[in-house]
């Protein structure tokens, strides 16, 4: 037995199964890490740990009753993490009423199936139930969730534990939701977080595509382009959206005369690698841009759809 099992043991006996969910998504679809086995969980504190099958668990915010949330550990557990990612040199985690209503209503979720996961039978991914939760613009995401009797022990042990400390001190995540709820003297800990982004406007990003060709332009000592205004530009960027994937509409006498760029981008100020390329062209006279924002479930919580048409 490990040495912080023993030393524990001289407590009164407590128990910690945890599993980290570290998720990305930017201009790629969302990619998952799962860290540890999401299927151990003892039949009681200080049992055995067992094998078992997630089950279909559906909860509403309304189903949880008000006594079984525990909005002074969720606190505690907000300062503890703070106090740990200052010693760190971390920035602050604030906390986002969304996202602690996802992070309540999935440790609901937990309890009534009386063991630990990120995703139930029937219950959507963590970006989904995110993106149902805030209208925040998240770049990553992620997610500790733990079974413990307090605050200070439930902290301890996630520290201990490298991918949840991983998750604990990211710098790259900014907003946090925690929910807690309790079953008799145990808590089931969900920790939500996520790199919260500035969320733009569609002339503002229009404006940081126009800059960042500009800038490569200058960078390839290529004179200026004329920006002119494609009329569907900003119909077949939502047309993408709509179809969640990127490309192009057959035929029309227009887009055949372009060489035709079409991306995802949460940085409309970073034009993508064969975009550089693209606009470094010698070529080139003018250029036009459309886009579009949306939600799609391949991006969850949005992305911005970009065209960019060069003749």
């Amino acid at each position: 037995m490990p040495r912080r099992m023993k030393r524990r043991m001289k407590s009164p006996a407590r128990v910690l199964l945890a599993f980290a969910l570290i998720m990305g998504a930017a201009i790629a679809r969302p990619a998952t890490r799962l860290l540890a086995s999401p299927e151990e969980q003892p039949a009681a504190p200080g049992a055995a740990a067992q094998q078992s099958t997630p089950r279909a668990v559906t909860v509403k915010a309304s189903s949880i009753p008000v006594d079984h949330e525990d909005f002074q550990t969720e606190q505690r557990l907000l300062t503890l993490a703070n106090q740990s990612r200052q010693q760190s040199g971390a920035p602050a985690l604030i906390l986002d009423a969304g996202l602690s209503q996802a992070a309540r209503l999935h440790a609901q979720a937990m309890l009534q199936a009386r063991r630990l996961s990120h995703q139930f039978d029937g219950e959507p991914s963590l970006p989904q139930r995110l993106a149902t939760a805030t209208q925040l613009q998240l770049e990553q995401e992620g997610e500790n969730v733990a079974l413990d009797y307090d605050a200070e022990h439930g902290h301890e042990d996630l520290m201990l534990s490298p991918p949840h400390r991983a998750n604990l001190l990211n710098p790259a995540y900014n907003v946090v939701g925690m929910g807690v709820v309790r079953s008799g003297n145990q808590i089931y800990i969900v920790q939500d977080f996520g790199s919260a982004i500035p969320k733009y406007s569609l002339a503002e990003v229009k404006q940081h595509v126009v800059t960042a060709v500009n800038q490569t332009r200058r960078q390839a000592s290529r004179p200026e382009l004329q920006r002119r205004d494609w009329l569907d530009a900003d119909t077949t960027a939502c047309s993408m959206a709509l179809a969640d994937k990127l490309g192009m509409p057959a035929g029309g006498k227009d887009v055949e005369r372009f060489t035709v760029l079409t991306y995802t981008s949460l940085h409309p100020e970073v034009l993508p690698g064969e975009g550089e390329r693209a606009v470094a062209a010698r070529d080139l006279r003018s250029f036009s841009i459309g886009v579009c924002y949306r939600r799609t479930p391949s991006y969850p919580t949005g992305v911005y759809w970009i065209v960019l048409s060069l003749e």
